[in-house]
């Protein structure tokens, strides 16, 4: 009996044990690292609207890049799973904008755009290289399996960035838990905001494609109308064009994407 009660308090430990590991793993990983070097390497243009890489200065660092993308791969899905929802989803967001920079970097200078570094046949979003949570992954797995699967959040296509000018900008600032619902109203208010890739033209709405391509992530119980009605300030749409565009009298148009490398351009 005593060997039983003895055993049950050793488990018991251990699972006390484990579960204080989880949360403080989950509390201590703050992406500091990631967020120095967006910070330094990161350029703020139109208040925010738009930013470019120093892609040569992220070169110069690439030890510390690499350092924190080997810290996220020491993460287990245990520990993950564990987390809150905010804080599993900064930590997603984080790793495909951090891995997505790495990428470049692997043949930086020589590339004009993340395209180049796929092929006919193999997409760069389809390679896979990234170790996380215990597998080799891809960008799109994680975006489309890991995010996209569990998460029922449009406002990440706005936090994601595919190191291109036509993407929502690489925030010059790193996704975290505790702010997170903030920042994520934030990426989409400023890519709304953004003329050059959303805006009204005579009858038409022109926005960009991302909305075409994941449309039904904004149509959640909604239309896409009303769901780009909910930011008309930022979409500077007017109360009659707000109007025009729910009895669909506005005609939606969907803006070429520019794949170019979002890089200083001097």
């Amino acid at each position: 009996m005593m060997k039983i009660i003895k055993g049950l308090l050793v488990n018991g430990l251990f699972v006390f044990i484990f579960l204080v590991g989880a949360s403080a793993s989950a509390a201590d990983f703050q992406h500091k690292q990631w967020d120095q070097l967006l910070k330094k390497h990161v350029v703020n243009l139109q208040q925010g609207q738009v930013t470019q890489v120093d892609y040569a200065g992220m070169k110069t660092d690439r030890v510390e890049l690499k350092q924190y993308l080997a810290d996220l791969s020491k993460v287990s899905d245990v520990i993950f799973q564990g987390w809150s929802e905010s804080e599993r989803l900064a930590f997603l967001i984080n790793a495909y904008n951090a891995w997505t920079v790495e990428l470049i970097l692997t043949e930086y200078p020589d590339i004009e755009s993340i395209k180049d570094l796929g092929s006919l046949f193999s997409s760069p979003w389809k390679k896979d290289f990234i170790p996380l949570l215990g597998k080799t992954r891809s960008l799109d797995n994680i975006e489309q399996d890991l995010i996209r699967g569990n998460f029922k959040e449009p406002r990440i296509h706005f936090a994601l960035n595919c190191a291109s000018i036509g993407c929502p900008a690489l925030r010059a600032q790193a996704y975290q838990s505790d702010f997170l619902e903030a920042q994520l109203s934030d990426a989409i208010n400023l890519f709304l905001s953004d003329s050059s890739r959303n805006r009204v033209q005579g009858n038409e709405l022109q926005i960009s494609k991302i909305f075409k391509w994941y449309q039904n992530d904004f149509e959640q119980q909604q239309t896409l109308a009303q769901f780009l009605i909910k930011h008309d300030k930022a979409l500077k749409l007017t109360e009659q064009q707000q109007q025009a565009l729910l009895r669909e009298d506005i005609d939606i148009e969907y803006l070429d994407y520019n794949w170019s490398l979002n890089r200083i351009r001097l």
